[in-house]
């Protein structure tokens, strides 16, 4: 069957640098709502379309089509006595918002002299990646994820 407008697919993917470290490997099949529903990045949609169980596709992403480019903005200095909790080290990660009341999940980059250095670009934001997927299974999707827009079921998105 061919991947069209909402099949849902499912792939396995790994995702490089351009100096070819993987950065993400999945080996386990992830399933999405084919059809601009904003499932998986649209250049990676584009590339899949079309394609039949088996068919593999290989793309590199700049930065505006992947994890965005590297926000100035983003980084922001606290003052540690911000954090409650007492053992907050490097790496550490948090959810904050906004202005407009968007999640971002902000990342512990430096700790010194009583600051704190958090930054709210994604690790590989500003970076071209490489993208590889092979398709493992294609299927219409139901009239329910059609409506929610996402995969139900095994692989998929779960209501909470």
């Amino acid at each position: 069957m061919q991947v069209k407008m909402n099949t849902v697919v499912t792939i396995i993917y790994e995702l490089k640098d351009t100096d070819g470290n993987t950065l993400e490997k999945m080996n386990d099949p992830i399933a999405y709502l084919h059809g601009g529903h904003d499932n998986i990045f649209p250049k990676v949609e584009e590339a899949i379309h079309g394609k039949n169980v088996g068919d593999s596709i290989e793309i590199t992403l700049d930065p505006a089509d992947a994890f965005g480019d590297y926000d100035e903005g983003l980084v922001q200095i606290e003052p540690l006595s911000a954090f409650p909790e007492k053992n907050i080290k490097e790496g550490m990660q948090f959810e904050g918002e906004d202005e407009s009341g968007e999640v971002i999940i902000y990342t512990v980059t430096n700790i010194a002299d009583g600051k704190v250095v958090v930054d709210g670009n994604h690790p590989w934001a500003g970076q071209r990646v490489l993208f590889m997927a092979t398709i493992k299974d294609v299927r219409d999707a139901n009239q329910e994820e059609i409506e929610h827009k996402h995969v139900h079921g095994p692989g998929g998105h779960h209501h909470h």
